[in-house]
């Protein structure tokens, strides 16, 4: 059981606590705090000892939160949420402030967020926002992210979920591709042309796993990233699936055969569940959704 000794703890803490429990290192704790590793260790040290419990135990692959530890990461999350409540409470009223990290796919990230951001951030000038493009799911728990764009929608942890918009996929191809390919009538043409992929073994959600559907005979390049996929397509390498909403970006690539085959996926917003206490989130996650649909239905119509 925990026991608060001598001064007690304070905000500064806890919040080093977190960052710690998150990053499960002092020095990554350190650069998300700007502060040195040593320091983070004196702050753990004298947050152990205000406890009288040790919180972290010292492994090969970093620092590992105790039992007591994992006891006190509940309420050091919910003193972290008080304390941004109170902040937002302060603040201007009339925009969204500080700062917002946003983890997505690739093709989210590279198609669809920039413009949805640079809107957001226009009409609230104090926002800051980073985007952390990764092709994987991310960690809310140790926050990687404030909030994270999905293929999928997770089924387990204290998440919110929250589906934002259908998206479609066809094949393509460059317009210099096809001059030395021929003309793609038909399916069964494919088996003459290069196609380009995933790396099979690294898919990292099921949707995105594209050639089970298409079932080409080979697929002699890949990639773990969507981006360089589709610049394979416009640099004339061969024929892939992609994003509907990427293909006005790059006018010599042409939709291929779209009344024989085509693909819906869905994006989907995740968010820590306590997150929807706060009101400075649930503007910004509305203001990010809506942005997402409606740039997703203007790509979209382009092609």
């Amino acid at each position: 059981m925990l026991a608060v000794k001598g001064p007690g703890m304070d905000w500064d803490d806890l919040r080093v606590f977190l960052a710690v429990a998150r990053d499960e290192s002092l020095s990554a704790a350190g650069r998300r705090l700007k502060i040195d590793p040593a320091t983070v260790g004196r702050r753990i040290a004298r947050l152990e000892e205000a406890m009288g419990a040790r919180l972290f135990t010292k492994s090969p692959q970093g620092y590992v939160l105790s039992q007591d530890g994992n006891r006190l990461l509940t309420h050091a999350e919910q003193v972290e949420i008080a304390f941004g409540a109170a902040s937002e409470a302060l603040s201007r009223p009339e925009g969204l402030s500080g700062q917002i990290r946003i983890g997505a796919p690739d093709g989210c990230a590279n198609y669809l967020l920039p413009q949805v951001l640079t809107r957001i951030c226009d009409e609230n000038p104090g926002l800051e926002v980073q985007i952390v493009a990764l092709p994987r799911v991310f960690n809310l728990s140790k926050r990687e992210a404030d909030m994270a764009i999905s293929v999928s929608a997770p089924n387990a942890g204290r998440l919110s979920v929250q589906k934002i918009t259908d998206y479609h996929l066809h094949l393509a191809a460059s317009d210099d591709y096809l001059a030395q390919s021929g003309p793609i009538r038909t399916l069964a043409d494919l088996k003459a042309c290069r196609v380009i992929g995933y790396i099979p073994d690294m898919i990292f959600d099921k949707e995105l796993d594209y050639q089970a559907e298409l079932r080409p005979d080979q697929v002699p390049l890949t990639s773990n990233s969507v981006s360089v996929q589709f610049n394979w397509v416009r640099t004339g390498a061969g024929v892939a699936i992609v994003h509907d909403f990427a293909i006005p970006s790059a006018p010599e690539v042409k939709k291929l055969l779209a009344d024989q085959f085509g693909l819906t996926r869905s994006f989907w917003l995740i968010r820590h569940l306590d997150d929807r206490r706060s009101d400075r989130m649930n503007r910004f996650a509305e203001a990010l959704a809506q942005g997402l649909r409606c740039e997703v239905v203007r790509l979209e119509a382009l092609t």
